[in-house]
């Protein structure tokens, strides 16, 4: 019997003996759980413990509740807890004991709050601040009139808005923006300070605002720009501006960005470089020219084409050899705009073989295209697979004629004047051909003499010009023409043509149409008007005309503002109705800009009163 007894003394012991170590090795998984290798997690239990060795074992332990025999029981981790309040205590256990009183729900919410106490309490105080901002650069232009100002305010809490209605008789004020801006910064004026983030809001989200909008913002712009990631656009090719940015005149700090920099910071100092010394970035660019991608390199080629020269030919002329055709290809263009390069006479004599005088008969040019595209050839830029649907001579030929130089034609041509080789006429129907290609020569090398010839007469019909014959063509070749006699050809095209296919040819012309461009236009919409035309058909012209049209135009659109004939009361749905509409924004529109016009350009005392 004492045997026995003794035997189930000692089997008790080894059973609280193993009962001991199992909660042992329980705590240590604990403690591991919080605070093992992985880190800290998320939440509460990302909490840092510090202090006594109560709290030695972080949020992770959190108030032991007794198990329903009594004995500690550990709480799970604060995950579990985030789990069983979305699923509910009902439908997942509790990772803790309800106690005595059953409440499942209340003693995990107990829970949770001592955790989330822990881990507020174990933060770290925050980093102290960092040295104060220096002060912007101060802007020493005169501040903006009142009226001027509150016109400012309106027209940016517009756009913030999201824009005006299109419908109706009220002008479009989000269009009259960079109106504003572009007369502001004629005058000098300083941009208002609350009104900056506005400012920097509207060019964020049009990027043709931006080069305006941040002249007239000022330094004080830039100041702000480095404090808000979303206004960080404003420090793009500003020298000094983006982090890390230097001005022209630090070449150390060129030099550094160039080779550690941005593809984005690169080409915007290789554009800020290229305005003030083409030369310098041109030598920057050929440092690691070799190293480049080849996407890289044609955009970096690209941008020699500002202050594009003779001494830009060496390098251009290695680049012909490039690994890539589209750089190949644009380093030809631009060789072939330096009418003195070596490829452009090179291409002139390939191009003068294929164009004659006919020996017999009434003078008139007869082609010959090339029979093969030979290596020569493909090296300087001529791409021997033509598109679908166009034959491969006739693509080499295009390609060669409009690389050369126009001086070529009239030596080539019996001495006669651009408007008298335009005149001849062309054998074999390559007559097409051969004035695109002309077209496309004058538009690249900005000739004003052959824009002249290949447009031809404004009145002459649209299809069968002399040489330009889409419209497309046609407002390129305007590009090369000065501004006034810009305006005067596309005044006369619009008087025999109207206003349907005038839209690409009015967008070359420059603001404000003044003198007869403006009548033209004036006169155009009263035909319009009167033929019973919708006014929807010409929304593009009328858009241009509210930003372009001389304000001095508004007496005698208003009174187109009234239906011709008289109509007592027109339908709310007629064409008069939707004219009038029409002709009242216009009028609004311009009259609002000889407002703002005069709110800038008033004299200061005027503008005090």
């Amino acid at each position: 019997m004492r045997d026995k007894t003794v035997g189930a003394a000692q089997q008790q012991a080894a059973r609280q003996q193993a009962a001991r170590q199992q909660a042992a090795r329980q705590g240590e998984a604990s403690v591991r759980d919080t605070t093992g290798p992985a880190g800290p997690r998320g939440g509460p239990d990302a909490a840092p413990r510090r202090g006594s060795s109560s709290s030695a074992a972080g949020p992770e332990s959190g108030p032991k509740a007794a198990s329903a025999d009594g004995s500690p029981r550990h709480p799970l981790p604060w995950e579990e807890l985030v789990k069983t309040a979305l699923l509910g205590t009902d439908r997942r256990a509790a990772p803790v004991s309800a106690g005595a009183e059953g409440n499942a729900p209340g003693a995990l919410l107990a829970a949770a709050a001592v955790r989330t106490v822990r881990y507020r309490a174990g933060l770290r105080p925050a980093a102290p601040a960092g040295a104060p901002l220096s002060a912007a650069r101060p802007d020493e232009r005169p501040p903006l009139p009142r009226a001027a100002r509150n016109r400012l305010a309106q027209l940016l809490a517009v756009r913030a808005a999201g824009g005006t209605d299109r419908r109706g008789a009220a002008p479009d004020l989000t269009e009259l923006l960079p109106q504003w801006l572009a007369t502001a910064l004629r005058q000098g004026f300083a941009a208002p300070h609350d009104l900056l983030p506005a400012l920097l809001d509207a060019a964020r989200a049009r990027t043709d605002l931006r080069p305006a909008a941040l002249a007239f913002a000022g330094p004080r712009a830039l100041w702000l720009a480095r404090l808000n990631p979303a206004w960080r656009f404003a420090l793009r090719g500003v020298p000094g501006g983006a982090a890390g940015t230097p001005a022209p005149e630090d070449a150390e700090g060129v030099a550094r960005l160039w080779e550690e920099g941005l593809f984005a910071e690169r080409v915007a100092l290789l554009g800020t470089l290229r305005e003030r010394d083409p030369a310098r970035a041109r030598e920057l660019l050929a440092t690691t020219w070799r190293t480049e991608r080849a996407e890289d390199r044609l955009l970096f080629l690209d941008s020699l084409r500002a202050g594009l020269g003779e001494a830009d030919e060496t390098f251009l002329d290695e680049a012909l050899a490039d690994r890539s055709r589209n750089v190949r290809s644009t380093a030809a263009e631009l060789l072939s705009a330096l009418p003195g390069s070596a490829l452009a006479t090179r291409m002139a004599e390939r191009a003068a073989s294929c164009v004659s005088l006919a020996l017999t008969g009434e003078p008139r040019i007869t082609v010959e295209a090339p029979h093969e595209c030979d290596a020569g050839m493909e090296r300087d830029g001529v791409t021997a697979k033509p598109p679908a649907n166009r034959g491969e001579r006739s693509w080499w030929f295009g390609q060669l004629v409009e690389a050369a130089p126009l001086a070529t034609w009239p030596a080539r041509l019996g001495g006669r004047t651009p408007e008298e080789v335009v005149a001849l006429p062309v054998d074999e129907g390559w007559q097409s051909e051969l004035h695109g290609a002309w077209c496309r020569a004058a538009v690249r090398q900005r000739d004003a003499a052959w824009s002249r010839a290949l447009l031809g007469a404004p009145g002459s019909p649209v299809a069968e010009g002399p040489g330009a014959v889409s419209l497309a063509e046609r407002a390129q070749l305007l590009g090369a023409l000065p501004e006034g006699e810009r305006a005067a050809w596309v005044a006369g095209f619009i008087a025999a043509h109207g206003l349907s296919d005038s839209f690409q040819l009015l967008a070359t012309c420059t603001a404000p149409w003044a003198g007869p461009l403006g009548a033209a236009v004036v006169d155009a919409l009263t035909t319009a008007r009167r033929a019973g035309g919708y006014p929807w058909s010409y929304s593009g012209v009328m858009g241009l005309a509210e930003r372009c049209l001389d304000p001095a135009e508004a007496p005698r659109l208003a009174t187109l503002t009234q239906p011709d004939p008289p109509v007592a009361d027109p339908p709310a749905n007629s064409t008069t109705a939707y004219w009038t509409d029409a002709f009242a924004r216009l009028t609004g529109t311009l009259r609002l800009r000889e407002a703002m016009h005069a709110e800038l350009t008033r004299p200061p005392a005027c503008a005090r009163a």
